[in-house]
């Protein structure tokens, strides 16, 4: 359920993306905080500045938490984003043990908006070779 003070977040997050237009970058805006409200860390995208792929808001606070944060401390957390994280910023996300995320626009209102801007499919073939592959993660989670 989403709450007035998490509407007050996001409007923040919204604040942060039209602000990263301002400084020439794509207009997503994420940020961090505590379950009482206080921001821990504030991101947007700069894709195009850094000329990185992965400089998406999302992945950058999810990264943060990880470094920055204990696994309790995380958990407590709730990132407020102007937009759905993607997947590559989901498994980051999840893998960085924050508690919630709270998005304004969803992917499908994105597409609404920008109908030529989702990500052309990737042909992914496998599983193959399990016997081979197998060897380093028993190696390593086994050992």
């Amino acid at each position: 359920m989403i709450t007035d003070a998490d509407e007050r977040l996001l409007r923040h997050a919204i604040e942060i993306a039209a602000a990263a237009i301002a400084a020439g970058d794509a207009p997503y805006g994420s940020l961090l905080a505590t379950a009482d409200g206080d921001v821990l860390a504030e991101a947007h995208n700069t894709v195009r500045r850094d000329n990185d792929i992965t400089a998406h808001p999302e992945l950058k606070l999810a990264r943060w938490a990880a470094q920055q944060l204990d696994p309790e401390t995380a958990a407590r957390t709730t990132m407020y984003t102007s937009c759905q994280p993607c997947g590559m910023c989901s498994g980051a996300i999840v893998r960085s043990g924050l508690g919630r995320v709270v998005y304004a626009l969803a992917t499908s209102q994105f597409i609404e908006l920008v109908p030529d801007g989702g990500w052309p499919e990737v042909p992914q073939e496998g599983p193959a070779l399990f016997d081979e592959a197998r060897v380093p993660i028993d190696t390593y989670y086994r050992s």
